[in-house]
């Protein structure tokens, strides 16, 4: 069985109350994953496929459930210990979920209340850390 990644979502977008306290959230949580930090604009904050900003008028604040890729069971901690240090607050502890044998997760609220999640899939093997583009 394959599964492909990096071909469907182009970004994801989450409106928050504050950004300023929504940027320090997720920027932990991607130190934690052993990511770059993301950048800071004054409309908003970035990292690879995900976008925060405030809502523009007539825009709510997000509720969403978004899954972090983690590398193994120990990054899946450090995501959780991370988060609630970062203002998260806890929706499941790091641990094995029935959905599907390997699979290990921890679960936090974000500041706004958006579902978060760091999942391992067990073992596997990938065909490229990741995928790169450049604008031509």
């Amino acid at each position: 069985m394959q599964f492909h990644a990096g071909r469907l979502i182009d970004h994801v977008h989450i409106n928050v109350a504050d950004l300023g306290r929504s940027a320090a959230f997720y920027a932990a949580v991607l130190e934690a994953l052993e990511m770059p930090p993301g950048n800071l604009w004054p409309y908003g904050f970035q990292a690879d496929e995900l976008f925060i900003s405030e809502p523009q008028p007539g825009q709510a604040i997000s509720r969403v459930h978004l899954a972090f890729q983690a590398r193994d069971e120990e990054m899946v901690k450090r995501f959780h210990a991370a988060a609630l240090k970062a203002g998260g607050s806890d929706n499941g502890g790091p641990g094995e979920r029935p959905y599907h044998p390997g699979y290990y997760a921890a679960f936090v609220f974000d500041p706004d209340g958006n579902n978060i999640e760091a999942v391992t899939h067990g073992k596997e093997t990938r065909s490229a850390p990741s995928v790169i583009r450049e604008p031509a």
